[in-house]
């Protein structure tokens, strides 16, 4: 998953809706875990459409 950091207001919306708790919030940096299956819950809870999958 990619995140712009333009767009993030780092409102943690992504980090609650993980299933696979695979997304961090370090020093307002989002991360993704090894963890991640991109099921694309945190493309879709983003108010701001800061998140996209990898291409």
């Amino acid at each position: 998953m990619k995140v712009s950091a333009d767009r993030c207001h780092h409102c943690g919306a992504c980090v609650g809706s993980c299933p696979q708790n695979a997304i961090f919030m370090n020093d307002f940096i989002l991360e993704f875990g090894e963890a991640c299956n991109k099921c694309r819950r945190c493309i879709k809870v983003c108010p701001v459409a800061a998140i996209s999958e990898e291409e």
